[in-house]
């Protein structure tokens, strides 16, 4: 049965207003994914089929989608950004608003969306306090079948040579693609995500085996010359590996 939703979330950020504006609104890739970036317009093409329905740099940003591409789930899509300037516009206030209509399995749906705006929501704080405005190289991938596992998340962090109750501020040694060591940052970890943040990247996995999906990784790389068809290549013999 159809029914609407809404998932709302107000920050501060150490950011100017236009810088958290470019943030939402460029499409890089360098805190969530690569995308196309809206018509610079109201009435303008937006992400995803969407149609710009408020443009106010760099105050208000909204884009509206209807029978969203891809997702049967789901038939109405909204995001609405709204920035104000903080301490004399050296920092941001942050509005954002996430509401649509989802069609089936309701409660499934909106659990994984409003788990995943928060994880989202401080990649993008990290991205702009450590990253922006770096080039990035982007990748996205899932892990196999075995991956949807019930503890599979806890299976993810113990391959990276983690323990499982790691908190958040920890540094640590991590053991990335084919037994590679690097040093990072634990800058998120919940029971449904793990965010890591090295020198020059930023590096997300994802539960959602939680939401009966696969786990996944995202890799946000901003090292000179970083090449995202490899770190594709790497990531996923990782997580091959991990889960086989």
């Amino acid at each position: 049965m159809s029914r609407e939703f809404e998932i709302a979330r107000e920050f501060e950020v150490d950011a100017t207003p236009e810088q958290v504006w470019d943030a939402f609104t460029t499409g890089t890739g360098g805190w969530l994914w690569p995308m196309d970036a809206p018509e610079p317009r109201e009435g303008g093409t937006g992400p995803f089929g969407s149609t710009v329905v408020t443009w106010d740099p760099p105050h208000r940003y909204t884009n509206r989608v209807a029978n969203v591409e891809g997702i049967a789930e789901q038939t109405l899509n909204q995001l609405d950004y709204t920035i104000e300037p903080r301490e004399g516009g050296r920092h941001a206030w942050v509005r954002y608003v996430h509401s649509g209509i989802f069609v089936e399995d309701w409660d499934n749906q909106y659990d994984g969306a409003d788990k995943h705006t928060d994880f989202y929501l401080h990649t993008m704080r990290e991205y702009l306090t450590h990253f922006a405005p770096r080039p990035v190289a982007f990748t996205t991938l899932d892990g196999p079948e075995a991956s949807k596992a019930a503890d599979a998340l806890s299976t993810a962090v113990r391959g990276l040579g983690l323990a499982e109750d790691v908190p958040a501020g920890t540094t640590v040694e991590v053991r990335g693609p084919d037994k590679g060591l690097f040093p990072a940052v634990v800058d998120y970890h919940n029971p449904y995500f793990l965010g890591l943040r090295s020198d020059d990247a930023l590096i997300r996995v994802f539960g959602r085996n939680h939401w009966g999906a696969p786990v996944g990784i995202s890799v946000h790389d901003f090292a000179p010359g970083a090449d995202a068809k490899a770190d594709a290549a790497a990531w996923q013999r990782w997580l091959d590996e991990v889960f086989a």
